[in-house]
């Protein structure tokens, strides 16, 4: 197995799919709080920004640690490790996963800045200690 870096289009694919899918859960989640407001939606943000935070973290978190793919990364032929080539602990997830909010915060300078480093990293890269690697399985002859 190759691994090379990741570059600005493949994140932002991967980011793009990914995005419907955590929009998916999301509608999920907001579904599952019905019961408990009467059937109306909750707007009170002081609760529906903190909890839909929670659970797009659960879902990102989940899949880091457990394989180091969401079905975004796993399209693109993405991998989530360490910068020791390591699997992410829920610690590398928590901390990347901030760092992402940050970067985004940022006006997404924080994923930009990917054009200008010679690693391809992001400054969420950097600050969790984790990257995203490029995996390029060779095809074996079959004789």
């Amino acid at each position: 197995m190759t691994v090379t870096s990741v570059g600005f289009f493949r994140r932002f694919g991967a980011i793009l799919y990914d995005s419907f899918l955590l929009l998916a859960v999301l509608f999920l989640a907001a579904a599952l709080l019905l019961p408990f407001n009467n059937g109306d939606a909750v707007t009170a943000k002081y609760i529906i920004i903190p909890y839909y935070l929670l659970i797009s973290f659960a879902f990102y978190g989940w899949f880091w640690t457990h394989s180091g793919q969401t079905a975004g990364l796993k399209t693109w032929k993405l991998s989530l490790k360490t910068l020791d080539g390591e699997a992410v602990t829920w610690k590398h997830a928590g901390i990347r996963f901030l760092a992402a909010l940050l970067s985004w915060l940022l006006l997404g300078l924080g994923f930009l800045w990917i054009l200008v480093d010679k690693n391809n990293y992001a400054l969420h890269d950097y600050l969790s200690k984790t990257v995203l690697i490029f995996e390029e399985t060779k095809k074996q002859n079959k004789s």
